[in-house]
């Protein structure tokens, strides 16, 4: 694994101001805690290793949701109350960067002409909406999250989708030449 990217990276920066806007400006929704627990989320699955840090039994990444949920699972392959959390977490986490930012990969799932994928039947919206209402049901208070954030992440789950959205097109906008040109002629 790599080393974690650095507070004042531009990367994170960016990711901030754009989640702080997206959340702030266009859903009315000016919590600093969700702004900035998405905004780092965005920043630690720019790794895949950070996007796939779920490993088995067999200390392979875990993939797909589907396998995310047996891993979650204590009758399962889950050893304790706090990997149980630790993959919903996850899962929540997964599920929210996925269909904000990627809502076509989600579509595409469902639409192809065949079953390809083991997520084919998984609805990522209800899933990740769960699993971090089970993170704040299970509980672990420490320094880094709180329950109460957790709950407003399943409790809004949608508009943090919707949040993200407008992230991507913002994201989107920002690769447009005509933009970059604009960009570059107000800034030099």
């Amino acid at each position: 694994m790599g080393a974690q990217v650095p507070l004042r990276h531009p990367l994170r920066e960016l990711f901030g101001a754009l989640t702080e806007k997206s959340f702030t400006e266009h859903l009315g929704w000016p919590d600093a805690k969700v702004t900035s627990y998405v905004s780092n989320l965005l920043v630690d699955f720019t790794r895949t290793d950070q996007l796939y840090k779920i490993r088995n039994r067999k200390d392979q990444p875990v993939d797909s949701v589907v396998d995310l949920l047996f891993e979650s699972e204590v009758m399962f392959e889950a050893q304790s109350l706090d990997r149980e959390r630790d993959v919903h977490r996850h899962i929540g986490d997964f599920t929210l960067f996925m269909a904000g930012l990627f809502p076509e990969y989600l579509r595409r799932l469902k639409t192809a002409g065949r079953i390809y994928h083991k997520d084919f039947l998984v609805d990522y919206v209800k899933t990740g909406k769960r699993s971090y209402g089970i993170v704040a049901q299970i509980g672990r208070e420490d320094a880094e999250t709180s329950l109460p954030l957790f709950k407003k992440l399943s409790e809004n789950f949608e508009l943090c989708v919707t949040g993200l959205g407008f992230v991507r097109s913002d994201l989107d906008r920002m690769q447009n030449s005509a933009y970059q040109r604009t960009r570059d002629l107000l800034l030099n």
